[in-house]
């Protein structure tokens, strides 16, 4: 059996987990220059602030309560840099505290912190598994990003995470998932038969490279546009996507069993119209039958027709605590763009009212109101909805129309994780 299968009784701690240590200790991944923080921050998903205010917590949890913050496994500090630094520029009060098992790499976040004058980040060494001991809970958020599928064994480590999240509180997670990582597999096999896990890893990277270089034009991975990041991203790049000693993938019904099996479900699935298949399918037969299928079903469709998910991005609760969203279509609700300000948006939306969209390697035109243009510059993250609604009726909207519009437009712009309520103050 090929190394990134899953099995039925998790793997014991063994060779994998030791040259999985090796790697991140020898080629921390992402690489990183701190240097580099001077200049930009790097935005994603899981664990933007206006992200967890909204789909972990509704918008309704007020900003001028702390956040405490985990971030399970925080490699060079991607998402733990970018949520501190969120909550640094907005006054928040909070901690995010920076947990991985790597001292290289825990090195260079405290780094980059550093160079960004963070100071509501903590740093300590120690696994998932020992996680009682190294970082005592509640924690209101939690982020594990990319870390449950290297585990030995991934159940054992969500649990250990669920039983340290505040009642209430979510988690952001990113698992890998197997019909966009095509090619990537049978990489994995070929190099771990010309160089297995017990080899050094400076070997089995010189391995690696070799066979990237004389990589025949029918490769699978020469054909998967998913990973330019891997393989324009040096030693530890190549290294994290060909040679990583564990590796598992879930399709997104095994996703939803591992989450079931610790008691937790998802708020949002990311972005939500990714897992919509009508979207893919407009043929008017084939959206009724899509229309008659279960909501799982319907994802595990919109996944097997794509066919270019790599990651499976999802913000989660407990199964016992389901989130309670705002209303958007109240007066006194705050629409927020969740990053590309509302003006430049709007210029994107074409002549037909559609507006291009892309998951991932995956184009989609996804249909607007034509009102959508003018709405769009309104959002400042301070007008209400009805402050919007009353400058629309100036404009020859009246406000039973705006009610019709304004609820297309949220719908369709919050499925694509664009537009978003604002926490109370």
């Amino acid at each position: 059996m090929s190394q990134h299968e899953t099995t039925d009784a998790p793997p014991a701690h063994d060779a994998r987990d030791a040259g999985l240590q090796a790697q991140y200790e020898q080629y921390p991944y992402p690489a990183r220059d701190p240097r580099e923080e001077k200049s930009r921050l790097l935005i994603g998903s899981p664990s933007h602030l206006r992200e967890i205010d909204y789909w972990v917590f509704g918008a309704t949890r007020p900003q001028s309560l702390p956040l405490r913050v985990l971030v399970a496994g925080c490699g060079t500090g991607d998402g733990a840099v970018m949520l501190a630094t969120h909550m640094a520029r907005a006054g928040r009060a909070g901690e995010v505290l920076c947990l991985d098992r790597s001292p290289v790499a825990l090195e260079t976040a405290r780094a980059r912190a550093q160079v960004r004058g963070l100071e509501n980040m903590r740093f300590v060494r120690g696994d998932l598994t020992d996680l009682a001991a190294v970082a005592s809970g509640p924690f209101d958020y939690i982020d594990c990003c990319g870390v449950l599928h290297h585990l030995p064994d991934p159940d054992a480590g969500l649990a250990a995470l669920e039983g340290v999240l505040a009642p209430g509180g979510g988690m952001g997670l990113m698992v890998y998932a197997p019909y966009g990582r095509t090619g990537v597999y049978m990489l994995q096999d070929a190099l771990e038969r010309l160089a297995p896990v017990a080899d050094a890893p400076k070997q089995r990277l010189d391995v690696a490279r070799r066979v990237m270089r004389h990589l025949p034009a029918t490769a699978w991975l020469r054909q998967n546009g998913n990973f330019g990041d891997h393989l324009t991203g040096g030693d530890a790049g190549l290294y994290d996507l060909l040679l990583n000693p564990r590796d598992r993938a879930y399709d997104i019904t095994a996703f939803h069993g591992l989450l079931d099996r610790a008691g937790l479900a998802t708020a949002c699935l990311m972005e939500p119209a990714r897992y919509d298949p009508a979207l893919l399918l407009p043929d008017p037969r084939l959206r009724e039958r899509i229309a008659a299928l279960p909501e799982r079903a319907r994802q595990a469709v919109a996944e097997d027709v794509a066919g270019n998910m790599a990651t499976h991005v999802a913000y989660v609760r407990r199964i016992s605590e389901p989130v309670v969203r705002a209303d958007p279509m109240a007066a006194d609700a705050v629409p927020i763009m969740r990053e590309i300000p509302g003006i430049e948006l709007a210029r994107m939306i074409g002549g037909d009212d559609r507006l291009p969209f892309a998951f991932g390697t995956l184009q989609v035109a996804i249909a607007v109101p034509p009102q959508t243009r003018g709405i769009l510059p309104l959002i400042d993250g301070e007008r209400t909805v009805g402050e919007i609604a009353a400058i629309m009726e100036t404009r020859g909207l009246s406000a039973g129309r705006f009610a019709k519009v304004w609820e297309q437009v949220f719908t369709t712009l919050e499925s694509l994780n664009r537009v978003l309520l604002r926490a109370p103050h």
